[in-house]
């Protein structure tokens, strides 16, 4: 089969997996903050948006602030459900972005044997006689947000792994106005590619609801938002892993939590 073959192949049993997995996240007490506040945020996976029922792990739990600065959050809980971290601010005024840091996830392997796929994640699993593999990768996810204290100031990107890029400033989102933002992996545009946008249900009990759009040929996406609330943008991705990694592909993903603001 040919190498593009081969990936469509994988990228259609990646979606399918992708579709039924939890979604990462990042939720910020707060979206507007003040010089040498803190700061908590709550870090998971959730079914339904924002409900943890799966801790987000141990990993570099970071704040870069206006002035390029990246610190680690000082104060990381892990609890069964969820990750709670603190980290007092600095005395800046301005744009800092949140982040959970890169978390290696599980290992899953997909193969098919007689027309029947099977999709397994425990490493012992052994692959029948005559099975096909289909896929073989380990997720590696990241969440973020965005917070401001008082006038919002510019973001740059890291131009590294999977990550949204706003052009519209994410603490000036409006209903009823354009956000504009681009997907790009490793510094370059994703085009054609698909972005998940969700709104929470004010009282995380009910259903929230999504949009389903996709990047242009430029990797950019311009979208309404109809009404206010906390939203989170999800992105998934596959490429090849690193040399070494423990297995030939990751899959990952990327979530922006953000606040639309009302007119």
């Amino acid at each position: 089969m040919q190498a593009r073959h081969l990936f469509a192949a994988l990228a259609a049993t990646f979606s399918l997996s992708a579709a039924q997995a939890h979604m990462p996240f990042l939720l910020p007490s707060v979206f507007d903050v003040q010089p040498e506040s803190t700061i908590s945020v709550d870090a998971g996976f959730a079914e339904k948006l924002f409900l943890s029922e799966v801790q987000f792990g141990d990993t570099p739990f970071s704040v870069t602030t206006p002035s390029g600065t990246t610190l680690p959050f000082g104060d990381v809980h892990q609890f069964k459900t969820r990750t709670v971290a603190e980290q007092k601010l600095p005395d800046e005024k301005g744009t800092y972005r949140l982040s959970t840091g890169p978390r290696l996830g599980a290992i899953f392997r997909s193969w098919e044997v007689n027309g029947k796929t099977t999709v397994v994640r425990d490493p012992q699993a052994a692959m029948p006689e005559g099975g096909v593999m289909k896929l073989h990768y380990q997720s590696v996810s990241v969440s973020e947000a965005y917070v401001t204290a008082g006038a919002p100031t510019p973001t740059k990107p890291y131009g590294k792994g999977l990550e949204i890029v706003p052009s519209t400033h994410p603490s000036d989102v409006f209903a009823a106005e354009r956000f504009n933002f681009a997907v790009h992996f490793d510094g370059k545009p994703l085009a054609d590619h698909k972005v998940s946008i969700y709104r929470s249900p004010m009282d995380l009990q009910g259903q929230n609801s999504v949009d389903e759009l996709s990047t242009d040929a430029q990797g950019d996406i311009s979208w309404t938002p109809s009404k206010p609330g906390i939203y989170m943008a999800l992105v998934r991705h596959r490429a090849p892993a690193p040399e070494g990694a423990a297995a030939p592909t990751y899959g990952y993903n990327y979530t922006l939590t953000f606040r639309v603001l009302a007119q």
